[in-house]
């Protein structure tokens, strides 16, 4: 009794607020199952719930680190940046917008890109980032797409872009727009010397990314449950007049109605696209007639 009374008296000592076990930032509580997973588990599940497969929202830097060898890769054209053409103002200018955006994302601009191996072959990677200003597009963005073809083009390898985003970007106006013809312009360059282009569609793919070069690879692969879509779908049902289906615009319905090929869990993903980069750049292959480039369609079932 005399030790368990000492004890308390040494428990009763110290503040309330301290006694408690703190568990910030060791525990994530999943968006669909609401179950809550343990920091350092769902990081090593590639930020996908071991619980029910949702896949959380992961920034640029990760996805090309999930990508390539060992996560290595050198990081290209990070001087593009966003600059303000139109002196756009809203609630706030846009020049403030970039430099909030800049130093809450860690990113400098929507989308970054890099040079790497995928299982020792040559690919030229993009991945946009949502946390930059909804990982809209911009004339940055398109010029940073733009070169990375261009570059894809030089070494004769292959392209893969991770799309994320809620389209183009309003405070840049037209300018934001052309983007979309200059990166299919470049795009029709790269399918016209037959080198791969791989599409990642993941949550959300939206607006102007999707009407431009999301939806134009070779191989268009998407994440489960992926929002994918132009316009939304409340203003879809506003401008039909028509109740929308079921899940409408998730990459499983985009699937069921051929507009993507395959969808692929991330933690397969390397996987998948290194047994199509396997098939893509064999040297037996490219320059194949265009019957046998259309039958990548039905590598997933190898």
């Amino acid at each position: 009794m005399p030790w368990f009374s000492k004890k308390s008296k040494q428990i009763e000592a110290v503040p309330p607020e301290e006694r408690v076990v703190k568990t910030e930032n060791v525990f994530v509580k999943c968006d669909e199952c609401e179950a809550h997973l343990y920091k350092r588990d769902l990081e090593e599940s590639l930020q996908v719930c071991p619980k029910c497969g949702h896949h959380f929202r992961i920034g640029a830097r990760e996805r090309l680190a999930m990508l390539f060898d060992g996560g290595a890769y050198e990081e290209l054209d990070a001087e593009v940046i966003s600059i303000d053409p139109l002196e756009f103002v809203d609630t706030k200018p846009y020049k403030q917008r970039l430099k909030q955006a800049i130093k809450s994302s860690g990113v400098p601009e929507a989308i970054v890109s890099g040079r790497g191996k995928v299982a020792d072959h040559p690919v030229f990677a993009g991945a946009m980032d949502m946390s930059f200003i909804g990982g809209s597009m911009g004339s940055a963005v398109g010029e940073k797409v733009t070169r990375l073809i261009e570059h894809t083009l030089k070494e004769h390898a292959a392209l893969v872009l991770f799309s994320a985003s809620g389209g183009a970007r309003m405070q840049e106006g037209a300018l934001s727009l052309m983007q979309m013809a200059k990166i299919a312009a470049a795009l029709a360059a790269l399918d016209e010397a037959q080198l791969p282009f791989i599409s990642v569609l993941t949550d959300p793919t939206t607006g102007g990314v999707t009407a431009s070069f999301a939806m134009l690879g070779d191989i268009v692969i998407a994440e489960p449950k992926a929002l994918i879509g132009f316009a939304g779908p409340r203003v879809i049902e506003q401008t039909i007049r028509q109740k929308l289906p079921k899940d409408f615009q998730r990459s499983e319905f985009l699937l069921d109605h051929g507009m993507v090929d395959a969808i692929v869990d991330r933690r397969e993903l390397r996987d998948y696209l290194t047994k199509l980069l396997n098939f893509m750049l064999n040297p037996e292959i490219t320059g194949a007639s265009e019957m046998d480039r259309l039958r990548l369609r039905a590598i997933s079932g190898d």
